[in-house]
């Protein structure tokens, strides 16, 4: 690996793997988080006096949106339209959202559980301008693990 310790990592250099297989570099991803209920035990100790103990719940599901530029990336483009046909048995994958070291090295991996496509938006078009055109994808998923 090329990062030295105490290094951290770039925010420039990530990609998206749908079912082990890597299918777009992305330009920007948003929203990716984790979040579980907290239980809360109220109870008395030997004394009589109240306690509160607080425990992990169940972690709940979630989603982020990526933005991409309007390539012709097939795989991508038939998990979008699969999941907004909403045809699941296909539709529900599981992705990871990857972070590269500076060679291009795989270093962290957000694993995104039975996750499809639930929205997506086209940049606009305006005639003249002189930009790249880009697709923002909301993906949800069930699970989200971090390696």
């Amino acid at each position: 690996m090329s990062l030295s310790p105490g290094d951290a990592l770039t925010s420039h250099n990530f990609g998206l793997q749908i079912d082990g297989v890597m299918v777009e570099y992305l330009a920007e991803v948003n929203g990716l988080s984790i979040e579980q209920d907290v239980i809360k035990h109220l109870s008395n100790s030997a004394q009589g006096r109240p306690e509160v103990s607080l425990m992990p719940g169940v972690q709940k599901d979630g989603q982020c949106t990526v933005v991409r530029g309007m390539t012709q990336s097939p795989a991508f483009t038939t998990w979008i339209n699969d999941s907004i046909a909403g045809q699941m048995s296909t539709a529900r994958k599981n992705a990871s959202i990857i972070m590269m070291d500076y060679q291009n090295n795989p270093v962290k991996r957000y694993n995104m559980r039975n996750a499809w496509c639930s929205k997506i938006d086209a940049s606009a078009l305006k005639a003249g301008e002189a930009s790249a055109l880009t697709e923002t994808v909301t993906i949800v998923f069930e699970e989200l693990v971090i390696e």
